[in-house]
Order: structure tokens, then C-alpha cells, then sequence
């Protein structure tokens, strides 16, 4: 025979439950309202640093190397390699065997406790359409819980008889995951070589370096209707010792509104 529960037994574990059911929604509100805030943070941040370098980074740049205060002060924003495309060896000390960068996690962490707008990139190396597919979901596995603002690919090597096959399969794959904001990081000379098409990608990043002075020269000598350029390999900015690459908004664009779009959620 089972026992009778006594009624105040039963209201108290209903109270109990009612609490419980409060606090939790008090803490998604007050985690939401602190997420707003920190958005609102960065953009502040990001519109009164609009004129400092983007840079981008990798495993080469080791963090115990980096002071992230100084460097943050001193940048826009920050492009963080993810994958090397699993193109390294044991003995590479920027990352690991199966490709994934070395200091990536730190970098991404570090900035973003700073304010400092994240982007990723990886660097292609697949020798097929399926290889290519699997380090597209490797990359987005790896950076989508850090909700970068946009997945780059960085298309410099032909290891492909068909590159732009191998580039269309990376990021089909890549959107067919839930990437939203996707760029092409490729030279014009690759890319008229090799007849990469840009048309799917949001934004297109090139290089052009001119003299490679550290500083910027010129705007590139092209037509392709880019939106960011790396303009140098040997930038020097404070809170790191050694070289670093830089880039800027298109001078043919307007600068806030393509801030916005490469390094700001909408």
C-alpha cells in the first residue's frame, strides 16, 4: 500500500520547482543582457579603432610571445587561422600533424576577452573534392563556437588538377554546415591562372605588396572588386616583436560599412 503524501510536502516541492524555474530565467535574462552589452562594447571599440591595422594570425605568432593588451589597443580587428590543411610535419611548430593550428584557441580567447572582432580562416591543401570537404567541416567544427564573423579560405596553392572545383566543394561544404559569411583570400594572378571563381563568396581578400616595406604603398593594380587588402608581411605593431601581416578595407569602399560587413554581426 503506498503512503499519502502530506500536502505540505507537495507544496513545498511545487515551490521548490516555481523557484527553480525563476532563477533560471533570471540568469538567461541576465546572460543575454550581458551579451548585448558586450556586442555593444565591441562596436564601440571597433568604430574608434577603425583607422588601426587587421591583422592576421596564426601558430607562427606564438601567444606567450604576444602582449594581447598592447596588441589589441593597437588593431581593428584580427583574422585567426583555424587549419593549415594538414599539409605540415611533425617538426612544425605552428601546428599539429592533422593540421589544426597550435595557438588558435588562445588567440581566438584572448582577443575576444578584449573586444577585438574575430574572423578565421583556413588554409587550403585537399587533393580531392572529398578531402577538401572534410577539412571545410574540420574548420567548422573548430571555429563555430567562437561565432567568428566570417570564414575565410586562404587559396594560395594548386593541389588540385581542378582548384576551383576543390575551392566550390570547400565552401558548399562549409555553408551547407551554417556558415553564413564566407570569403576568399586569393591572389589575382592565382586566381586568373588557376580560373578561380569568386562569384559565391561574400568578400574577397588579396594581397598586394608592393615593395613589402611594412607600411602601406598603394591600392593593388586590379579590377576585382575586393573588400579587404593585406598590404604588407612585415607590419610592426606594438604588444608583438616580430613582423606581422597587415590589411585594410578596400580604399575603393566605404571603410565603416565594410567594417561592418567583414568583422561586425548585422
Amino acid at each position: 500500500m503506498r503512503k499519502r503524501i502530506h500536502p505540505a510536502i507537495i507544496f513545498g516541492l511545487f515551490g521548490i520547482f516555481i523557484a527553480v524555474l525563476i532563477i533560471s530565467r533570471l540568469s538567461f535574462d541576465d546572460h543575454a543582457a550581458k551579451s548585448k552589452t558586450n556586442y555593444a562594447q565591441i562596436e564601440a571599440q571597433a568604430m574608434q579603432n577603425l583607422d588601426k591595422p587587421i591583422i592576421d594570425i596564426s601558430g607562427w605568432q606564438r601567444p606567450e610571445e604576444i602582449n594581447y593588451d598592447a596588441l589589441s589597443q593597437n588593431i581593428s580587428a584580427v583574422i585567426v587561422r583555424i587549419h593549415s590543411g594538414a599539409q605540415v610535419s611533425e617538426t612544425n611548430d605552428a601546428a599539429f600533424v592533422n593540421g589544426m593550428d597550435k595557438a588558435y584557441k588562445t588567440h581566438i580567447t584572448e582577443f575576444q576577452k578584449r573586444n577585438v572582432p574575430v574572423g578565421v580562416y583556413a588554409y587550403l591543401a585537399g587533393k580531392s573534392v572529398e578531402e577538401m570537404e572534410k577539412a571545410a567541416e574540420v574548420f567548422y567544427n573548430a571555429a563555430s563556437p567562437y561565432s567568428p564573423s566570417y570564414y575565410w579560405l586562404d587559396v594560395e596553392e594548386k593541389t588540385m588538377s581542378n582548384m576551383n572545383e576543390g575551392v566550390e566543394a570547400f565552401r558548399a561544404k562549409l555553408a551547407s554546415l551554417g556558415a553564413k559569411n564566407i570569403g576568399i583570400y586569393i591572389g589575382v594572378y592565382f586566381m586568373e591562372e588557376h580560373s578561380i571563381n569568386t562569384d559565391k563568396f561574400s568578400a574577397i581578400w588579396i594581397p598586394s605588396y608592393g615593395s613589402d616595406s611594412g607600411y602601406y604603398e598603394s591600392k593593388p593594380k586590379t579590377n576585382l572588386d575586393y573588400d579587404l587588402h593585406q598590404y604588407t608581411s612585415k607590419g610592426k605593431i606594438a604588444g608583438f616583436d616580430q613582423h606581422l601581416d597587415l590589411n585594410q578595407i578596400s580604399s575603393a569602399k566605404d571603410k565603416e560599412e565594410t567594417f561592418r560587413k567583414l568583422f561586425l554581426k548585422p
